[in-house]
């Protein structure tokens, strides 16, 4: 029987691909903390639990009538992104996948009128920088399955999403890390305040101090391993804008065990804001 044997929620901002000497000159002369909290996280954490498939909830995949998991046998090309192709252009790409996962997660929700997940596997499907960036952090030999947020979709949704991965999770030999791969707080300054605001700081870079108290209300319980508490919250930080609705740490929780699960969280890197959004990594041991 397969398990979920470790579960993070990660940042995949732009920077994280910039050459350093522009990722100092962005931050005052230093880099970001978020650089070496992935690969700390990749060394202590992920690398040793030796798993099968990464399942990465990617908060720039929006669905809009069903959940979509890519079933690919393996996915490979050159990624230049729509969104900013300055800083994240050109970059190359190889993800084995998990076809047998994908499938045995669209089975769960066959027989429900409440949940809807289909496996797609066209060779055509794009694919998003919240995968594509923490590649050359995160990735080892593991296979790696990309799956999206639906637009339409709420809180128990995603929690079903969740519920409903760990239940095809069970019925394979596979050990799954699940990566939620967005971030907190979600609002970008103006464009003609943006370049004033590029630096880390969140005390002073955030978008607003009340979203600067929000993610750190999060950050809190998650370190405490107190998910219930994050789940009564979340209403309350819909008001700033958690990126992808939370959907991806919502999906995670539902794996998890929903308002149940209680694994504390070890943060690697510091809380930074970029470009007024908050920023962390956060790894839960099960």
């Amino acid at each position: 029987m397969g398990e979920i044997v470790g579960a993070a929620l990660v940042s995949h901002v732009p920077p994280l691909v910039l050459p350093e000497e522009i990722r100092r000159s962005m931050n005052g002369g230093q880099d970001t903390s978020l650089v070496a909290g992935l690969h700390q996280l990749r060394a202590e954490k992920l690398a040793p639990l030796q798993a099968d498939t990464v399942v990465v909830i990617d908060t720039h995949w929006f669905t809009t009538i069903e959940f979509i998991v890519a079933s690919h046998d393996r996915r490979t090309g050159i990624y230049t992104s729509e969104e900013l192709p300055r800083g994240m252009r050109q970059m190359p790409y190889d993800m084995p996948g998990d076809p047998e996962l994908a499938v045995a997660w669209e089975a769960t929700a066959a027989d429900l009128d409440d949940s809807w997940i289909t496996a797609i596997d066209d060779p055509y499907l794009p694919v998003h920088y919240p995968t594509i960036n923490v590649l050359p952090f995160l990735q080892g030999d593991e296979k790696w399955l990309s799956a999206g947020v639906c637009q339409t979709a709420d809180t128990q949704d995603f929690l079903r999403f969740g519920e409903l991965l760990a239940k095809a999770i069970r019925t394979l030999d596979r050990r799954v890390v699940i990566l939620a791969s967005g971030g907190l707080s979600h609002r970008f300054w103006p464009l003609r305040e943006f370049r004033d605001h590029e630096a880390a700081d969140p005390d002073k870079h955030l978008r607003t101090p009340e979203a600067a108290a929000a993610d750190r209300k999060v950050i809190t319980h998650l370190l405490n391993g107190e998910h219930r508490e994050v789940l009564e919250f979340v209403p309350e930080f819909q008001a700033h804008a958690p990126e992808g609705m939370f959907g991806h740490y919502l999906t995670m929780a539902g794996a998890l065990g929903g308002a149940d699960c209680v694994a504390t969280g070890t943060q690697f890197g510091e809380y930074e804001a970029v470009g007024g959004t908050g920023q962390a990594h956060i790894w839960f041991d099960l």
